[in-house]
């Protein structure tokens, strides 16, 4: 899907559990040399195990879910992504801000304004 958009001239931002080098590489070859910006979301796992408001890590760690990414199947962080952002120490503003900012240094756009959504907001 997010090919399509591309192909259209549409920017695709897609977030996936993407656990492997190598279907990330994979995906990777499928775009246009320089189309892929590879963002790591680095966070501890303990700060990913109290952000789960379904309780999908404690499944995993009683057996209740099998090959379950971090807990009983392994994770492979990138090598080399385009851009790292530690959700564990920054504000989720702040990380958004970072993908923003990456975005224009390469010239994908050439502004952008980020505002936090608010409930009173229609």
């Amino acid at each position: 899907m997010a090919k399509l958009f591309m192909e259209a001239g549409v920017i695709a931002l897609t977030a996936f559990i993407s656990p492997y080098h190598a279907d990330r590489e994979r995906v990777r070859g499928m775009v246009e040399h320089g189309d892929f910006i590879e963002v790591y979301c680095d966070t501890a796992l303990e700060i990913c195990e109290t952000r789960d408001i379904k309780g999908l890590y404690k499944k995993a760690r009683a057996g209740e879910i099998t090959e379950f990414t971090g807990i009983s199947s392994p994770y492979e962080a990138p090598i080399s992504p385009e851009l790292t952002v530690n959700t564990g120490t920054t504000e989720l503003e702040a990380c958004v801000q970072q993908v923003i900012d990456e975005m224009m240094r390469r010239s994908i756009i050439t502004t952008a304004r980020f505002c936090k959504e608010s409930s009173n907001q229609p």
